[in-house]
This record gives structure tokens, sequence and C-alpha cells, in this order.
């Protein structure tokens, strides 16, 4: 160690030398932090968690028959069986598929009608599956859409993936926000097309009814009364023709409970040729009634057909009608499409809008130039999720740096020494973030820095405070007690404290090199491999430089060849 501490002895007695250090140090400081806004590292919440299932939404437009929504289903399944690593496919027409994860808050429980499916797809064991799902869906999905949404109009297939960290209802949602029903659809329907233009997001989807004209059967009292009919009657075979109804009971001595017959039209029978007024009366004319008289009335004649228009569902948030318009990511970090979107929306809807941020970082509020309409457009999902988790991560980060700066100045009663101690702890994020740069360059995905990695920083934070606060104590003893001059106090304390420092950090990069390799809490363990490598160089030639260069490390003043009395 002679050689070290003699190598940072020169370095102290060289303003040349120190200066150099210091500008090096603060160098790598900004190139590291301007790596996230140059997205050379990306950010993100959680990256995608290799699963051993996903998901197949699809949606046909309101009014599809099932016997469409099955041609689109039959489509999908056609191209997933193809696909070896698939075990087994489950198809649910009509209703949403047995709840899971990622259908907690995506409302899958709710569906039951005829234009929507979805399909469970089972993988092999992920252990032994060389092509993650996150890469599959990836590869799949432009497949299946230019395949199977052609084949009935503005059909909607989405591939949804298990989330790695908590359900969300999409990886980026715009909350429309507007009491006016109408704007509100007009204004919905151009962020979806902005959010179409977008590179990186996919299933882009409006999550509102569709409006649309349907035919209302309403029994003629009066009419029903002068033919000799039944209201019930009438009402009866309606339902019974289209719906289905128990006609009568089956007794059984292997059931203990009677069994229902139950009858309705044959499938073909009961479909219209089209959705024109024409097809509903020519099928009600096929239609007759017995009435008291035994005489034969046609149904039609006693039933008025009313067109009407369908009654969409009404979202309501914080007692403010609102519409969803929901994009999902494509193997990239939700927060740049956001960015890139938001952008265009504010260049783009500048001519018809005046626009202002609100309460939230990203949050907008529009005022239509003509009518003074107000609009506010707030994001939700995952990204919100994200700016919560990092806003939250940061404030304990600043908690944890108030509570180490307000002990250490207690233990040492000086500042100077606090700050330098600061200044190592904080340091360690060039190692943090060049650590997620290396990993992204030797790994086949992208490699994002996470909500795992800031929580490694915050671990570091501990250690780097360790490093300096062992090279300031036994700098001051040899200072003290053995009347060592100052450089070359801090040149022994340096190269002695070195092994014990480099000792633990190595303990610290094996036992991180476990979590390095998994994809959830990979980012903490490169956050702690590299910002462990990164307090090691601060603590060995910065935080010394930093130590001969305050005042309140002046313990002894004597010569500085370095003998003690």
């Amino acid at each position: 160690m002679k050689k070290f501490e003699q190598f940072i002895y020169n370095i102290l007695k060289s303003k040349p030398r120190k200066f150099f250090v210091i500008v090096a140090v603060l160098a790598s400081l900004g190139a590291s932090i301007m790596m996230i806004p140059t997205q050379i590292v990306w950010v993100k919440m959680l990256p995608g968690k290799s699963a051993n299932t996903f998901s197949v939404y699809i949606d046909l437009p309101t009014g599809s028959s099932i016997e469409e929504t099955q041609k689109v289903s039959e489509c999908v399944l056609d191209i997933l069986k193809q696909e070896k690593e698939v075990t087994d496919i489950e198809t649910f027409l009509g209703m949403g598929a047995p709840l899971d994860y990622a259908g907690l808050v995506k409302g899958s429980a709710f569906k039951n009608s005829e234009n929507v499916a979805e399909m469970v797809v089972n993988l092999t064991d992920k252990h032994t599956r060389e092509e993650r799902s996150y890469n599959m869906v990836h590869r799949l999905r432009p497949i299946i859409k230019q395949k199977c949404e052609p084949l009935v109009k503005q059909t909607s297939i989405k591939l949804i993936e298990q989330p790695a960290g908590p359900p969300t209802l999409a990886s980026i949602v715009a909350e429309i926000y507007t009491p006016n029903n109408k704007t509100r659809r007009e204004f919905a329907q151009k962020v979806a097309e902005v959010f179409k233009r977008t590179p990186g997001l996919v299933d882009v989807d409006i999550m509102e009814d569709e409006i649309f004209k349907k035919f209302h059967l309403k029994p003629n009292i009066d009419k029903i009364q002068k033919s000799g009919l039944a209201v019930e009657q009438v009402q009866k075979i309606l339902y019974l023709a289209f719906q289905g109804m128990a006609v009568g009971v089956k007794n059984s001595e292997h059931y203990p409970a009677q069994i229902d017959l139950f009858l309705r039209l044959s499938d073909e029978t009961r479909r219209f040729d089209n959705k024109s007024l024409q097809a509903v009366k020519s099928k009600l004319a096929s239609f007759e009634l017995m009435n008291q008289k035994g005489l034969m009335v046609p149904l039609l004649e006693v039933v008025d057909i009313v067109e009407v228009q369908n009654e969409p569902t009404l979202m309501h948030k914080n007692l403010r009608r609102y519409t969803n318009v929901i994009a999902e990511t494509d193997l990239v970090s939700q927060v740049y499409p956001l960015l890139d979107a938001r952008k265009e929306i504010m260049e783009k809807f500048a001519q018809d809008y005046e626009i202002k941020t609100t309460d939230y970082l990203f949050n907008l509020q529009f005022k239509d130039k003509k009518s003074g309409e107000i609009i506010d457009l707030k994001w939700d999902g995952e990204m919100k999720v994200t700016l919560d988790t990092f806003r939250d991560l940061g404030l304990a980060f600043i908690a944890a740096l108030i509570l180490i700066y307000l002990l250490i100045v207690v233990y040492y009663k000086s500042y100077s020494l606090s700050n330098i101690v600061m200044a190592g702890s904080f340091l360690s994020i060039i190692g943090v973030i060049v650590g997620h740069w290396v990993a992204d360059l030797v790994t086949k995905d992208t490699f994002f820095l996470t909500a795992t990695s800031l929580i490694g920083f915050i671990a570091l934070m501990g250690i780097s405070s360790r490093n300096s606060i062992l090279l300031i104590d036994f700098a001051k003893s040899l200072m003290e007690e053995k009347h060592i001059p100052k450089r070359r106090a801090i040149a022994i304390a340096t190269a002695t404290r070195a092994r014990p420092i480099m000792l633990t950090a190595i303990a610290i990069i094996l036992g991180s090199a476990l979590l390095a390799s998994d994809p959830i809490f990979g980012g903490l363990g490169v956050a702690l491999i590299g910002g462990t490598v990164a307090a090691v160089v601060v603590s060995l030639l910065f935080i010394p430089v930093l130590m001969d260069n305050t005042k309140a490390m002046d313990f002894y003043k004597g010569e500085e060849n370095g003998r003690a009395r």
C-alpha cells in the first residue's frame, strides 16, 4: 500500500492534479445524469416480466353477432396454434375470462355481450423457454392485427401481458373530463389519433360505448285487445322466439329437482338478414298468434317498431363525467411515448384551444377558443404509478440525506466534514446510471432504470457514507495522536482503509450479482454493483481531495515532510 499512499500524496500536494480529480468527478456526474434525458439510459417503473401466460382481448363493434366474434377468434386461434411454445388456449366467447392479475382493473369480469371475447394463452415454463413472453407478444401482435382485425371493420384486438407491478388499466391512460358528451367523444377521438401516430404505443382504444340505432318492439295494447289477444301472449312469443324460455319441466330419478325444457328458435332462424327496419319487419311477419276465436293474427299487426338511439354507459370519477383513452407500450418505457404524445397534443390542439398545465406535472387543461368550454386531460395508468413512485422514492432519498447529514453534523460538529460525507454518498449515482448503461449494452433486451434501481441507490448511501467516515476518522486520529501532517495523514488513511473498503465492496458486488439477472430486481442488483464501484473510486480519490481542501481537517500544523513529534 506504500505505492498507493504515495500516489494519493502526490495528488494532494499538486494543485493541478487535485483540480483534475475534481473536474473529472464532476464531469462524470454531469455526463451520467445526462444519460437519462438523452435516452441513453431508459427510465421505467418496472421491466417486463416473462410469464407463462398472456391474454388476448377481442372487441368487435357494438351490435356484432356472436358468429362474427367467433370468426375473429378462430383467426387468432389459427395463428397461435402454430406457436410451438403454446401448450393450450382457452377461448371465452361473449364473456370475460376468469379474473386474473391483469384483469383486476381492466374490467374483464364485467364483459357480457356477443361482440367481445377473451382468450387465455398458456405457454411452456419460462425457465425452459428461449423466447420470453413479452418478446413473443411483441412478435405476434402485428401479425394478428394485420390478419384478423380486417375480418370485421372497427375490430380491436389487444394482447395483454401479466403486469410486473401494480395492475393498472393500461400503460398510458388519458382521462378526458367535460360534461358535454359530444365534445368529450370528439376530443377523445382526437387524442386517440395522436396515440396511434406515436411510436411505441399499441392497442389504442377509447373506453366508451358506441352510439348506434336500435329497434324497440312495443306491444300496441289497443290493437292487441281488438284482435282478441293478451299482452302477455305477445310478450311471451317475442321472448320465446329470440331469447328462449322454459316451457315445461322433466323429472329424472338421477336429478333431485325438475329439469326445465328450454325452447327457442334455432340460431339460423332467429338471425336477421341485416340491421335494417325492413329486415325486422320481414322477420316479424312470419310470426302469427291465435286469438280467442281461433283466428291467426300476424304479430306485425299488434307490435309497433320504434327506432331509437342506444343509451351508452356513463363513466364518472370524482363526481365528473369522463372518458378513458388507453394505450399499451411495446417493449419501451411509457415515459417517452407519453412525452411525445403530450408534445404533439399541445402543438396540434393549440389552433383551437387555449392550453395550460394544471395541478399535476403533465396534466393539461383546454379551453375552446370559440365556445369557451373547458376540457381537462389527466394522465393515469402505469405512467402515473411511475411518476408517483419516483416522486416518493425521491422524497425518501432526500429524507435519508437530511437524516444522515444531521447525524454527521452532531458527530463531527462540523458542516464542512458533513458536506464531504454527503458528497461521497450522492456521487454513487454515477455508478448507478453508468451500470445500467453497461447492462443495457451486454443484455439482449432493454435494461431500464427502474424503481428498484432507486431503492438500490438509497441503500448505497449508508455504504458510501461509511467509507468517507472511515477515512476522516482515521486521518483525524493520525493528526491528533501521531501528530502527522494533514496531507500525509490523509494519504496514509486512504491507503490503509483501501483494503477493507474494497473487501466490503467485493462482498456487496458478489451478493448483488444474484439479483442482477432477476427480471424484476435486476435494477436493484445493477444499482448496488455499479454504485458500489463508484463509491469506492470516489472514496479513494475524490474524498481525500475534499478533505485536503477543508480547514476542518487542520488538527495539526506541522511540517509536510510528515514525521511524528
